[in-house]
């Protein structure tokens, strides 16, 4: 089955790359130089529709790429909770040029760490090297963003630089698991000071989720309108960091 959907997947990116060549190649033919060709593929319905199936097939593309290079063979809980992430994402950009996600977070990855007794080098690497470019490009938008900002004014760039920012916060929340996860590992042992660690990092890193959400709503509702797009994500924090909440009381409880 999966032979099947992997060949029916070749024949949609062979034929999306085909239509895109005839469209192309038509263009030229009927205006014979390059702006106005260009000119034709923008106006013309059709050849749009065209592009963009080949757009999205080259996104996908890349995807795989990415996730062949760090993250190698998903799991099957990874695959499910890509696409539910993906759904997402989807419906939420289409409403507001934004998705508040973290679709390419190697959560699940790092996760894994606890169920895997055995883990290579490869691994490692791949995780860590995820996490920097993660880290790399969020901190690249959030500054474009607020350059951008500060000369030009208000724009949707402020959406885009809160997405980012958030976004750091969910890639620097999966590094300290990481690097708790690896910790334990190299002791060879059960480390019982982790689960402390883990619980105030979720506490600390929920509150600033949090606080990102609440300044990002009181700034749209200053200089645009209520973001509607916002209240599920800002509800899911505001659980999330709940939730911390009880379990580092009901911790500091059981110690007492």
């Amino acid at each position: 089955m999966p032979q099947i959907m992997l060949m029916k997947a070749e024949y949609l990116v062979l034929l999306s790359l085909l239509l895109t060549t005839v469209v192309i190649t038509n263009a030229f033919y009927i205006k014979k130089q390059f702006y106005p060709s260009v000119v034709y593929l923008t106006k013309s319905s059709t050849s749009l529709a065209v592009l963009y199936v080949q757009a999205f097939v080259f996104v996908i593309l890349f995807g795989k790429l990415v996730q062949r290079i760090f993250l190698g063979q998903l799991r099957a809980i990874e695959t499910e909770h890509l696409y539910d992430r993906a759904w997402f994402s989807i419906t939420e950009t289409c409403l507001a040029f934004t998705v508040f996600r973290d679709d390419f977070s190697p959560q699940d990855r790092v996760d894994y760490m606890e169920q895997s007794p055995v883990l290579g080098t490869i691994f490692h690497a791949r995780v860590v090297g995820l996490l920097s470019v993660l880290c790399l490009l969020d901190y690249l938008f959030i500054s474009s963003a607020y350059m951008h900002t500060i000369a030009k004014g208000a724009s949707v760039q402020i959406v885009f630089g809160f997405e980012y920012a958030i976004l750091l916060v969910s890639v620097i929340s999966t590094a300290i698991k990481y690097i708790l996860h690896s910790i334990e590992i190299r002791a060879g042992e059960q480390w019982e000071n982790k689960g402390v660690f883990m619980l105030y990092s979720d506490l600390i890193l929920g509150f600033f989720r949090l606080t990102l959400y609440m300044i990002f709503i009181i700034v749209m509702m200053k200089i645009h309108t209520f973001p509607l797009f916002a209240i599920r994500p800002m509800f899911i924090a505001m659980r999330s960091f709940r939730k911390s909440c009880n379990d580092v009381l009901e911790s500091r409880r059981a110690i007492r």
